[in-house]
């Protein structure tokens, strides 16, 4: 690693070009490291060739910030705001923590915030067990002048694309066990999020070139169905024809479909309803080459973090005046059912 910056507050850095991995907070820093060794094929098969097996906690010790009745009252104190016509949704979520003792198996070289769990045997697990689009691992350890991060995601959602001039996203809105149990409410959902969405990249893209490629589409994963909808637009070209990276980032963080509608409205209901930051959990994962005017960022859903010497998890669904708020919990218990008990050892 040759570098870092919070791009929340040194877009600037990316002008001197570079391979940067991005862990953006959904409501903090914009973390961003610079590699200089990049080794495009080959990485993967060495991660699970070399992985370790994971020993992860036990089911009884994952605890959630929000209760069943919390969770439950912030879905009626969002509907109340529906009804009063400050937010048509806003996704609310709750974190799923559980410790992990060390020194375990799977524990590696100490570093400045104590021992970290081996990220790569979690990621094998996960891509064995439930295999994602847009799956990542980053592991990089504290340093003097930098902080570290610990993340292991399954996401299967797609914030931003970015080749060849264009930029592609692809919201998700709709979960449902199978595609017959997606309702009126889940395709209702998904259009207003998908226009929110078209509004956020028309501001970093020559006008009239957004347009939605495709809308509502099914979209199978492990034990559950979504709807997808895609949105593409062509950049309005930065700096001496450059992508303006500040401008993209500006518009599309927080992702739309992690946050609500009109964003600034539903972000505010997120931090009076839910007790604690979401770190990584619904922010932006993935890669940015500052060089070639690539990336690809991925919602960061399904995803494990690290912190505080705790494993931790984040679900959430997307609330409209026409949620069932008994509805909505039950579905962040199935987003987090298949990859929580992964992640979990049976004992």
């Amino acid at each position: 690693m040759i570098g870092y910056a919070d791009l929340a507050r040194e877009p600037e850095a990316l002008a001197d070009g570079g391979w940067w991995v991005v862990v953006a907070e959904f409501d903090g820093p914009l973390h961003a490291w610079r590699f200089a060794d990049v080794h495009r094929t080959g990485a993967a098969d060495a991660v699970v060739r070399d992985a370790k097996p994971w020993h992860g906690p036990a089911p009884e010790q994952w605890r959630s910030t929000m209760s069943r009745t919390e969770y439950v009252a912030a879905v009626e104190a969002v509907r109340a705001a529906v009804l009063e016509g400050e937010v048509y949704q806003a996704n609310i979520c709750r974190v799923l923590a559980a410790p992990l003792a060390g020194p375990q198996p799977q524990a590696v070289l100490p570093d400045g915030g104590g021992w970290r769990p081996d990220a790569a045997a979690l990621a094998v697990r996960l891509a064995t067990g439930n295999p994602a689009p847009y799956a990542a691992l980053i592991d990089v350890p504290a340093g003097p002048e930098w902080p570290g991060s610990w993340v292991v995601s399954a996401s299967p959602e797609l914030s931003v694309r970015v080749r060849d001039g264009y930029v592609t996203s692809g919201p998700i809105k709709g979960t449902a066990v199978t595609a017959e149990g997606l309702g009126a409410k889940d395709r209702a959902e998904n259009v207003m999020i998908t226009d929110l969405v078209r509004n956020d990249l028309a501001r970093v893209c020559v006008p009239g070139t957004v347009e939605v490629i495709d809308l509502l589409a099914t979209e199978e994963h492990p034990g559950l169905v979504h709807l997808v909808s895609r949105v593409r637009g062509e950049l309005a070209p930065g700096r001496g024809g450059r992508v303006d990276w500040a401008a993209l980032l500006g518009a599309t963080h927080p992702p739309g479909s992690v946050s609500g509608a009109p964003k600034s409205s539903a972000l505010r209901l997120i931090g009076e309803l839910e007790p604690t930051a979401r770190g990584p959990y619904c922010g932006q994962i993935g890669w940015l080459d500052a060089d070639a005017g690539e990336a690809r960022l991925a919602v960061g859903i399904r995803t494990f973090w690290w912190a505080d010497q705790a494993l931790r998890f984040g679900t959430g669904a997307g609330i409209t005046w026409g949620s069932d708020a008994a509805a909505e919990w039950e579905e962040t218990e199935l987003k987090a059912r298949r990859l929580v008990g992964l992640a979990s050892t049976s004992r």
